[in-house]
């Protein structure tokens, strides 16, 4: 699969993380209360590293999209593909100024319909710090259920923190459809 796939929403195009979008993801991520369910502050050096690795990654393993709205880069979200078991862990991030105002649903949902539809996944998963109200809140609103929770399974900024895990299988999705 090539790379340069675009998604589009309502409101939202979703496409292909680039090299420039490194200064928008500083922005939104140094802001204080985004990073309070990271490990440590994120820096320029951090940022680059992390949007070289996902644009060089193979397309079909690892696509990753910038959340544009307005033509301006305020989040990102993807899929960690498993082609082994037909799964895709899906990731995402908002800047905070844009909370609660469903973007991140909107994004999802068509993500989660893209990865079933034309990535063939059997299931798509995800993963929050048990803490995160807001993120575990998405996982519900995309219909994905609660698999369990890690106990002690992350630590951020040295205390040790529980994980939600939650899962949507292509089948459930289709069952709510018909």
């Amino acid at each position: 699969m090539a790379k340069g796939i675009e998604l589009t929403t309502e409101r939202l195009n979703l496409r292909p993380l680039r090299l420039t979008d490194a200064d928008a993801i500083l922005a939104y991520s140094s802001d204080e209360e985004w990073a309070t369910f990271h490990d440590a502050p994120l820096n320029l050096h951090w940022v680059e590293q992390f949007v070289a690795r996902y644009v060089l990654a193979p397309w079909a393993d690892d696509p990753r999209f910038s959340i544009v709205l307005d033509s301006e880069v305020v989040g990102g979200i993807g899929l960690t593909i498993d082609r082994k078991y037909a799964h895709g862990e899906l990731a995402y991030s908002l800047a905070r100024e844009h909370w609660g105002k469903g973007l991140v649903v909107e994004a999802a949902r068509e993500v989660v319909r893209w990865g079933f539809e034309e990535m063939e996944l059997a299931k798509i998963w995800t993963r929050a710090d048990a803490l995160n109200t807001q993120s575990t809140r998405v996982m519900e609103k995309l219909g994905m259920t609660l698999e369990g929770v890690l106990r002690a399974q992350t630590v951020v900024r040295g205390e040790r923190r529980d994980e939600a895990r939650y899962g949507l299988l292509r089948d459930e999705l289709i069952e709510r459809a018909s």
